[in-house]
């Protein structure tokens, strides 16, 4: 998809640089929408036999089988995923928010069961990078509509918890996250329809809440770098090149077929 009239304005950039995020409604396009569902809905199904299985240690340990789901680094394992990671309108949302280079960084679904989803605390995802880094891009594209019902993202405005300094996180008991703030600010929920993405640094405090509508709520969180993330061994974390002085280079990565 060309999207060649989809742009980001000088407003939204302006708030992501003030607060830390901005909000796009409507962005992907039906087919890639269909082609993320279905994917989705087909790795909560492996992951729900992998617990049957026994084989948990190879999951998050904030995964917990239906209630809420995180799972990770989805593209590897489905690379028709490159469609929209690498599409011309992914690159217009890193060109405005990251600059002329980024890195495809980590990708994950989050998945929130009807009735029983559970809520996720107040944390920055850089809280759960543990090496010195630069924040990241976080895009977290909603697969069905969501609102608070379902259990929403929440974020934290820069401007309401003094600014977007990565903070120190302590682990919950329990739920095993990982939480970094502990006043009683609410946030600004995030209420987009399907297909819309919610664009924020991973210096930026977010939070979601309990799913208690009768349906799944499902969402891909993909993060871009703007560089090769270090890690305290000396060697890198994989990252896949997308942006090099602007322009992808993603190639044929975005032409993989259904």
């Amino acid at each position: 998809m060309s999207n060649q009239t989809f742009h980001i304005t000088g407003q939204q950039k302006q708030q992501f640089q003030e607060e830390g995020y901005f909000v796009l409604e409507k962005v992907v396009p039906p087919d890639h929408l269909k082609m993320l569902r279905n994917v989705c809905d087909q790795l909560v199904a492996e992951t729900d036999a992998m617990i049957d299985s026994g084989r948990w240690q190879e999951l998050s340990g904030i995964t917990h089988k239906g209630e809420r789901y995180f799972i990770e680094g989805a593209y590897a394992r489905r690379p028709e995923l490159g469609k929209y990671l690498f599409s011309d309108y992914m690159a217009e949302v890193c060109r405005a928010a990251l600059g002329p280079t980024s890195y495809l960084f980590k990708n994950q679904f989050v998945v929130k069961c009807a009735k029983v989803g559970m809520n996720f605390s107040w944390h920055q995802d850089s809280g759960y990078i543990p090496e010195p880094h630069r924040p990241y891009l976080s895009c977290w594209c909603a697969l069905d509509d969501v609102n608070e019902e379902n259990g929403t993202v929440y974020l934290l405005p820069w401007s309401r918890v003094g600014g977007g300094e990565i903070q120190e996180h302590v682990r919950q008991e329990g739920s095993n996250d990982l939480v970094g703030y502990f006043g009683d600010d609410p946030g600004v929920p995030v209420t987009v329809s399907a297909g819309g993405i919610a664009v924020f640094s991973s210096a930026t405090f977010h939070r979601s809440g309990a799913n208690t509508s009768g349906a799944t709520r499902r969402v891909y969180l993909a993060g871009y770098s703007p560089e090769v993330m270090p890690m305290r061994e000396g060697t890198a974390r994989q990252a896949v090149p997308f942006l090099k002085d602007g322009v992808s280079v993603a190639g044929s990565i975005t032409n993989v077929s259904d």
